[in-house]
């Protein structure tokens, strides 16, 4: 059985959480200041969310990290080799206070993730959506909510795609992480596009 982990407990960390409740999916939830401090998430998902110290949860099959862009690399120095797992990039690289895509010297920040966590095989997903968008119901109007995602592993993707489905989603797969940028990173046309599917 797939094992899954949230990376950050934030708005998106939280807005996760609260879709595999929903959809009855177990994961743990793991941020750096200790189990303790997740009570709030606990309260409300506790009986399919459940907190765990971060090295526990970096154990996981499927790792969403839903922490801020600058604090991928504080995650990443826990292990050495991510030995085969999946990891999804749902963080923004965003300039603030200006709020604008930051200046990555022309790479892509998910490329910039994947550089990180040697061993995996990084998909871009859960980033394009708001938080309160992302923790509302995907089912409304007769449709499913679309949710986005790349990455330059076609099985790994195909795994983050089920997942989507099991929570709810209409996963639309945008290819590799180069042939997405230009739509999906912070700043671009995807970002904040609330689409449903019939």
């Amino acid at each position: 059985m797939t094992t899954y982990a949230i990376i950050g407990s934030g708005a998106i960390g939280s807005a996760l959480a609260e879709r595999f409740h929903a959809a009855g999916i177990e994961a743990v939830i793991a941020n750096t200041r200790g189990p303790a401090s997740l009570q709030s998430v606990t309260e409300k998902f506790g009986s399919t969310v459940k907190a765990v110290e971060l090295d526990q949860a970096l154990q996981s099959d499927v790792l969403i990290l839903a922490v801020p862009y600058d604090a991928v690399p504080d995650v990443a120095k826990r292990k050495e080799a991510w030995d085969g797992r999946t990891v999804v990039d749902a963080t923004n690289a965003i300039d603030f206070p200006a709020f604008k895509p930051r200046d990555l010297g022309g790479r892509l920040s998910s490329e910039i993730v994947a550089d990180l966590f040697p061993g995996a095989r990084l998909v871009k997903a859960f980033n394009t959506l708001p938080a309160a968008v992302l923790a509302a119901n995907p089912q409304a109007e007769g449709g499913k909510r679309v949710l986005f995602l790349s990455g330059n592993n076609p099985d790994a993707n195909q795994i983050v795609s089920h997942l989507a489905a099991l929570l709810g989603f209409a996963p639309t797969d945008l290819g590799t992480l180069a042939a997405s940028g230009p739509v999906q990173q912070f700043g671009r046309p995807l970002v904040a596009l609330n689409l449903l599917k019939a």
